[in-house]
């Protein structure tokens, strides 16, 4: 008999994305890799605020609620460029909010995304379109985290913790062409126009999307 027990759900997030180092990074581009290490060492007791990532992040690791730890539903992993040294200030504010994230990659500077495959990850989530479309050319399945609209913070998931209200539901929204079924309608839209991809559609309409 087969077994019919849920497969775990693995995300790979990137630290930028999970929290809001924009500072740090922008200190990084403007003085180089030895201002930053030292910069983060000097902060690695001060709590990373929220990134784009953290509410989603947060929603994904509370489906584990009601699961033993031994067989969780969802991991979450860390992918960071930076390096165990300067790292602690991640682990620091992981464990400041509780989330449950225990493995970590940090590659000192190199691409986080080619870590994805050997974790045996399901999706790749980064503030970084870049990284994000190096995945996507590899076969993985990657997101770009986007900011979030004006008026909207991500310091308010952290503030929902110290409350003790609930996460709220996770809802994503998956994108039929190219994503969930096969990208042919797509190209045909791209390369010759709507009126194209309408025929095709009409002509198509009782074929099964592949």
């Amino acid at each position: 008999m087969g077994d019919n027990s849920p497969r775990l759900l693995t995300v790979a997030v990137t630290s930028r994305a999970l929290f809001d180092l924009e500072e740090s990074h922008a200190l990084f581009e403007s003085d180089g890799v030895a201002a930053y290490a030292e910069f983060q060492r000097q902060h690695e007791d001060d709590i990373l605020g929220p990134g784009v990532a953290f509410p989603v992040v947060r929603k994904l690791l509370a489906l584990n609620q009601g699961a033993s730890p031994e067989n969780p539903r969802v991991e979450v992993i860390l992918l960071s460029r930076n390096s165990a040294d300067t790292g602690l200030r991640i682990f620091n504010s992981i464990q400041h909010y509780g989330l449950g994230i225990i493995r970590a990659t940090f590659t000192a500077g190199e691409p986080t995304w080619p870590y994805v495959k050997p974790f045996g990850t399901d999706l790749f989530l980064s503030a970084n379109p870049e990284s994000v479309r190096s995945a996507l050319r590899h076969g993985i399945a990657a997101a770009t985290i986007l900011p979030k609209p004006p008026g909207e913070t991500a310091a308010a998931a952290a503030d929902q913790i110290d409350t003790g209200r609930p996460a709220g539901q996770l809802r994503i929204a998956f994108d039929g062409d190219a994503v969930i079924f096969g990208d042919e309608s797509e190209r045909i839209s791209r390369e010759q126009g709507v009126e194209a991809f309408g025929r095709h559609e009409r002509e198509r309409a009782r074929e099964p999307l592949s």
